[in-house]
């Protein structure tokens, strides 16, 4: 119950900021890509609407995780509002484990709400679109984007503000090339260069498994089969896990 009520408390405040503005934003986008795409593209413009909407709904629900999750836990250390926190009979893993379900709630209903209106957008432009797919690629994009808000958290533990932000955004973009690293290394027939790409594919998140958006638009016959599917979301929340189990230990050292 403690952890659920910091999570309310998370969710209640990230609301108050007005992020979930950015829904509003994301349909001026389609509004936009929807007057604009036909103008460059006379005969492909379905296809590119449909890769637009996936990709600006990854993107920016990409930034909210990045920006709000490294900020958390540092936001409170930095107003001494921490002293409060931990002077409750609450204990410190609570408090991480409480901050990261607030924020991934407030994903869910970004993803849920972008999800719905980006569907709507494609039944009133008529443009055929697998429906299944696209809700399947929407989980898994809620499965990546609370692994990156434990990275941001975790970051956010021990680093200040803007160096978390900015390795929350390398973790990202190394994770969804981690196999092509490894490829690279074993190209490269250089041992030196194997064992760091093989290291680096050990240690950072493969976010290749969660990221669904380009084969989405073709049709489940272009996703993994189940079977993969849940490995994958398996994969994404035990990795969620694990960074959240080490958030709480290296945030159960720091003295205030």
């Amino acid at each position: 119950m403690r952890t659920f009520v910091i999570a309310k408390n998370v969710f209640q405040e990230v609301v108050r900021d007005r992020i979930l503005y950015v829904i509003g934003f994301y349909t001026l986008i389609l509004v936009i890509a929807w007057r604009v795409l036909p103008e460059f593209a006379a005969t492909t413009e379905n296809k590119m609407f449909l890769d637009f909407g996936m990709v600006a709904m990854s993107t920016i629900t990409l930034i909210v995780a990045v920006f709000i999750g490294a900020g958390l836990v540092k936001k409170e250390i930095d107003q001494r509002t921490i002293l409060v926190l931990i002077a409750k009979p609450v204990s410190r893993s609570e408090i991480i484990t409480g901050k990261f379900l607030g924020l991934s709630a407030v994903l869910a209903i970004l993803i849920a709400s972008m999800s719905a209106i980006y569907l709507v957008f494609l039944q009133l432009e008529n443009i055929p679109h697998p429906t299944f797919s696209i809700v399947i690629a929407a989980v898994f994009l809620f499965l990546q984007l609370s692994l990156i808000n434990a990275v941001a958290i975790t970051l956010g533990v021990f680093t200040n503000s803007l160096l978390a932000i900015t390795l929350t955004f390398a973790v990202y973009l190394m994770g969804n090339i981690t196999q092509d690293l490894v490829k690279l290394g074993r190209l490269s027939q250089n041992p030196v260069m194997e064992r760091i790409s093989q290291g680096l594919y050990l240690i950072l998140p493969d976010l290749s498994r969660l990221d669904l958006k380009n084969d989405a638009v073709y049709g489940l016959q272009a996703l993994p089969n189940a079977t993969i599917l849940i490995t994958n979301a398996g994969y994404g929340v035990l990795y969620s896990i694990m960074l959240l189990a080490i958030a709480s230990f290296i945030f159960s050292k720091r003295e205030f």
